[in-house]
């Protein structure tokens, strides 16, 4: 899915929002928006917005000499969760459909998301998701490709969305407990993607097979895997994509047993994916 114009404005929000997030003061909050102004001219329209986007990221971190930007806010985040996670966990021990449920909830935490054209209430998103029909259900697909899986990679997105996960692969195990789960995480700091090392500090480690995908941007691109990632991308039997910025990255790649789960929070993933802001989706690429 390559970038838009609209796609363009949202990354140099995403700048201010950097300056906003981080309390920068009035001098060095207008160097970060020159910096980014500046890229603008650079991003290629044969690129997605997040490859196009992780370039500005990294000159960022570079001028506040931070190398996780938003490492105090994912913090904030994973707590944030970590607080809704036993009402999370209620929801789905009184579940008539754990599987259903437990992929809603998945999905629920989809709206942690410092990148996203629209912010949302995670308590509030978690309070209705079970009675909020998926826009696109490919659910009972997504259920019958893991009733035949072994190996299912699993590509995480955002920090305090990974401790829904986290719930979801509990309950993936419980209700398959043949398969193989493998999570992978960006290669390095980047917006407020969860990383290696956050989800072993989550516990994910105990439940699936933490992998280091190697890759800088906010999303997976397969061709930037690392050989080991890369060689359990092409070897599963499912894979579930977390998030907009996986969508964006993968929505074209046909040849993989792709499940999208994410909730709509921009106008172009709308666009592109036909529902509308605010959609919960599970779609098969």
């Amino acid at each position: 899915m390559n970038i838009t114009p609209q796609c363009i404005s949202c990354i140099f929000n995403q700048a201010h929002r950097v300056t906003q997030e981080l309390n920068l003061g009035d001098k060095q909050a207008k160097e970060v928006l020159d910096l980014a102004s500046s890229f603008v001219p650079k991003f290629s329209m044969n690129e997605n917005p997040p490859q196009n986007a992780t370039m500005m990221y990294e000159a960022i971190s570079k001028l506040l000499n931070k190398k996780d930007l938003y490492k105090e806010i994912k913090a904030q985040s994973t707590a944030q969760a970590q607080n809704l996670a036993p009402f999370a966990q209620k929801l789905l021990s009184d579940s008539d459909n754990l599987f259903l449920d437990a992929t809603k909830i998945a999905v629920a935490g989809n709206v942690i998301d410092l990148a996203a054209e629209i912010q949302f209430d995670l308590k509030e998103e978690l309070e209705k998701v079970i009675h909020t029909p998926f826009a696109i259900d490919d659910s009972i697909k997504l259920l019958n490709s893991l009733k035949n899986a072994k190996k299912v990679v699993y590509l995480a997105d955002n920090a305090g969305e990974h401790i829904f996960d986290k719930l979801y692969i509990e309950a993936l195990n419980q209700l398959f407990p043949t398969i193989k789960i493998y999570y992978l995480t960006r290669g390095q700091p980047i917006i407020n993607d969860v990383t290696f090392d956050e989800a072993i500090e989550a516990g994910i480690d105990e439940i699936a097979t933490v992998v280091n995908s190697g890759v800088a941007t906010p999303c997976i691109i397969v061709e930037d895997l690392e050989p080991h990632a890369r060689e359990l991308f092409e070897s599963a039997d499912t894979i579930i994509s977390k998030g907009m910025g996986n969508y964006e990255c993968l929505n074209a790649q046909r040849s993989y047993p792709i499940f999208f789960l994410l909730k709509v929070k921009c106008s172009v993933v709308s666009s592109s994916i036909g529902e509308p802001i605010g959609s919960i989706v599970c779609k098969e690429v």
